[in-house]
């Protein structure tokens, strides 16, 4: 889910899905596989239960599509695919699961990448049928509890939409709504307010590859990107 500021970063094929209404945007793809996490010794998880607490900083990164095995398990179908969008799964001890109005929470006891899905054992699961319950709920985690990145021109997805993007010039191009991955890198999708050629109000949009090329910085804390990019492209 990283995506890389850089004349030429790889990532691989996030599926994008909209995120709730009580989170943050969806995320894109990880570049690093994640290891299996298992429930460390003397650790006593939280079993999945009815909450009304909802972490501010909740971001949809998957759903729950079937039991895996006969013990409880259940298969997550990753946002951003098992091997490289898995990660914060794995990482996160602890999810949030949305289905319509219920709300649960509850711990893993133990999640690993299977193919192109993420496989965990929740606790309080206690057999397949335990499983099979949790079917099409949507699974949020933290953002404070996605990995660290290794690098400094690395980004996750969710920290660049909304922010707003200017070129050299400090012309205004627009906000970022989304990311597209084409295979190849990541690419800005970058809405500004215009008019259509009925005289009324739309969103134009630009594509701005997120390369070292186009993209010379990238400022958190002011909330803002620099491109090389001119107002007419």
């Amino acid at each position: 889910m990283p995506a890389h500021d850089s004349s030429g970063p790889s990532s691989p094929k996030p599926r994008s899905k909209p995120g709730a209404s009580n989170a943050a945007s969806p995320f894109g793809a990880f570049v690093r596989k994640p290891p299996e996490r298992a429930v460390e010794a003397g650790e006593q998880p939280r079993a999945v239960a009815e909450t009304e607490s909802w972490p501010d900083d909740a971001v949809e990164v998957g759903a729950i599509v079937d039991a895996y095995g006969l013990k409880g398990w259940v298969k997550i179908a990753p946002h951003a695919g098992g091997a490289q969008g898995g990660e914060a799964l794995i990482h996160a001890k602890c999810w949030w699961l949305a289905k319509g109005r219920e709300r649960k929470a509850g711990q893993t006891i133990q999640a690993k990448v299977h193919g192109d899905s993420v496989v965990a054992h929740l606790a309080g699961l206690a057999d397949r049928d335990d499983a099979l319950a949790l079917r099409g709920f949507r699974v949020f985690v933290r953002r404070a509890d996605f990995p660290v990145l290794d690098n400094d021109d690395e980004f996750y997805w969710v920290d660049l939409v909304g922010l707003d993007v200017v070129n050299e010039a400090g012309e205004a191009l627009g906000r970022v709504a989304d990311l597209i991955d084409n295979g190849a890198h990541s690419v800005l999708r970058v809405e500004y307010p215009s008019v259509g050629k009925d005289g009324q109000p739309v969103n134009g949009e630009r594509l701005i590859p997120f390369v070292g090329v186009y993209v010379k910085t990238v400022d958190r804390t002011a909330k803002r990107i620099v491109v090389d990019w001119q107002t007419d492209y």
